[in-house]
């Protein structure tokens, strides 16, 4: 923490959030509510709500949302400190010198070294490319090649690193860097009998940008015949491939929809200066459930541009899984007979590209067609087959109407019984228990690669980035009956408290609640959000916390839904409480809970 919660808080009382939503977005009254249509995207109906009671914002078309520090740190691109001093400062508020410990000091300080290290490597790559002799190849590569103007080059800062294996190295020293930060960058290698070695050299840069927009790595392409083609800077301290997305800085202010997912950065780069600046990308790596994440918080639909090749719909395929997987839809652009979206665009322009759009295939209907390629149709062992892999893929469909109408439309265009497709269908489990094994095993990785051995609260805790689990759907429901309704919180004393909760985020939710009422007798929202500094988890909190419920339910209703909810999570408490306890007179109390929570009833 840089500064105290007595601070913070202060901070957030003296920043009224409709007042300062209302200096960026044109807000008005409706109900308890504020609406707009929402800044982080494209939208023509207002769904961006600000509720001035619990002091939070919420939008149900994209699902951001937050309290006034969430919104600053999104609109500015600022990090949580800076979204404090900027609201501190609005509301003329004397901030005392930051705190740390010097662990925390020390860590926070090797991250802006990095960063401002990337900064300057980025500005000398450029003035290499528009200044030097060497550069007039990297300059020639992307101007004729690409196709790319001046504009596009500068705006996205491209640039060139020299022919000389140390050039880096010895500009880096010169600005006074430590072989120690040098290698910690990813920029150069050091060894005792080399000394100091480029990372990069003789290749066309294209720096790479957190969300915030700040230079945490690089993307090199050779200039002539070397291998690799394409490298990027390996992971560090400020920069992870798996959750990061070229180009994501821009692509989320785009007044566009949704996102378009490229293979490589520069398509990207070629899509924005064709007017398509809803463009990203991964970066050396596979597709992961950390991109996913990350797309989730902004869209609810992504447009795929993968190359048209083998491995391009390898790829896309698992791209849809994946997005399905965290409720995302997919829609495929054919982008035939060029084999990616700069090929395309060059060729056809962006106008026909727009029409590509507008026909994007469904993921559903694109994963039909793959497949039908794939088995041979007039055999009729290979037609079952395909006929069984695509009841796979609709069994993964979770809503009823969604799954019917595609069931209808792939049996009228593939010539398949519809009844017979429907029961085989319902034979592979609807409702998620088919799920493909790209997926699990997608999801296997993906915990590996986060450490999730090491954090188990947190896979049922609705991590971002992670499935949620049934349980931890339950919870989080819990917390927002609780959040609409504060009097449940005397209804249920004695009955369920925070320590029934599952480690994670959503039990320290639950614990600043539950402390919360027993101080005050009330809730604070905005308050529980900040003590969460990470945007992705203020958006989670936030999204339960300012939810409202039961506009269509009578208080009988109200009642016996969180009846329902109390029980589940009481009696999982409860089972694992048995599992672990070995004291006989505390598993007989336990019992007793269990018999006396199944009578449980609440009424409104």
């Amino acid at each position: 923490m840089y500064y105290s919660d007595d601070v913070i808080n202060e901070v957030l009382s003296r920043n009224d959030i409709v007042d300062v939503i209302g200096s960026y977005a044109s807000l008005k009254k409706k109900g308890a509510n504020y609406e707009a249509c929402c800044p982080f995207h494209h939208e023509k109906t207002p769904s961006f709500k600000v509720n001035r009671e619990k002091q939070m914002y919420h939008c149900f078309g994209c699902g951001v949302g937050g309290n006034v520090f969430t919104f600053v740190m999104e609109y500015e691109n600022l990090n949580f400190p800076e979204a404090v001093e900027r609201l501190a400062e609005r509301a003329g508020v004397q901030l005392p010198e930051k705190s740390m410990n010097a662990q925390e000091r020390s860590r926070e300080q090797y991250k802006i070294t990095l960063r401002e290290m990337n900064k300057t490597a980025a500005a000398y790559f450029h003035y290499i490319l528009k200044h030097s002799q060497h550069g007039e190849k990297a300059y020639e590569y992307f101007h004729e090649t690409r196709g790319l103007s001046d504009e596009t080059i500068n705006k996205f800062a491209l640039g060139y690193s020299d022919i000389y294996r140390d050039d880096l190295y010895r500009y880096l020293k010169s600005k006074g860097y430590t072989d120690d930060q040098m290698k910690g960058s990813g920029l150069v290698e050091i060894s005792e009998k080399e000394g100091g070695v480029d990372k990069f050299w003789n290749r066309a840069m294209i720096p790479i940008l957190d969300i915030n927009g700040k230079v945490i790595a690089f993307g090199g392409r050779v200039m002539g015949d070397g291998k690799p083609k394409y490298i990027n800077t390996s992971d560090t301290a400020v920069f992870d491939k798996s959750h990061t997305l070229f180009a994501m800085n821009i692509a989320r202010r785009s007044r566009r929809k949704g996102f378009i997912c490229c293979e490589g950065y520069m398509d990207v780069i070629s899509m924005h200066q064709a007017g398509f600046d809803n463009a990203v990308a991964s970066l050396g790596t596979a597709f992961t459930f950390g991109h996913a994440g990350i797309i989730k918080r902004y869209a609810d639909e992504v447009y795929l541009a993968y190359d048209s090749d083998g491995a391009g719909v390898e790829a896309t395929k698992k791209v849809i899984a994946i997005l399905r997987e965290v409720g995302v839809g997919a829609r495929v652009i054919n982008m035939r007979p060029y084999k990616d979206p700069d090929e395309f665009i060059q060729n056809l322009g962006s106008e026909a590209f727009e029409e590509r759009i507008k026909k994007a295939e469904s993921g559903m209907m694109f994963l039909a067609r793959i497949y039908s390629e794939e088995y041979d149709q007039s055999d009729p062992g290979e037609l079952t087959k395909f006929q069984n892999q695509i009841a796979r893929e609709l069994a993964y469909i979770e809503d009823d109407l969604e799954r019917n109408n595609y069931v209808d439309a792939i049996a009228r265009k593939y010539v398949i019984d519809k009844d017979a497709l429907a029961a085989k269908v319902h034979a592979y489990g609807v409702a998620g228990t088919a799920k493909p094994e790209i997926v699990e095993r997608e999801t296997r990785r993906f915990q590996e690669q986060q450490g999730y051995e090491e954090f188990p609260g947190d896979q049922s805790a609705g991590a971002p980035g992670r499935p949620e689990t049934k349980d931890n759907k339950t919870a989080k429901l819990l917390l927002t009956w609780l959040v609409n309704r504060p009097e449940l919180f005397a209804r249920l004393d004695g009955v369920v408290s925070e320590a029934d909760f599952e480690p994670g985020i959503y039990r320290t939710v639950a614990d600043k609640l539950y402390s919360q009422y027993r101080e005050k007798h009330k809730v604070e929202p905005a308050v529980v959000v900040n003590t969460f500094q990470d945007v992705e988890e203020q958006r989670l909190v936030a999204g339960m916390l300012q939810t409202d419920l039961a506009i269509d339910m009578t208080e009988e209703e109200i009642g016996n839904a969180i009846t329902e909810v109390v029980k589940k999570i009481k009696l999982a408490s409860i089972k694992k409480q048995l599992e672990s306890e070995n004291d006989m007179m505390k598993v007989q109390q336990l019992i007793k809970d269990r018999k006396k929570i199944e009578k449980f009833k609440v009424i409104l």
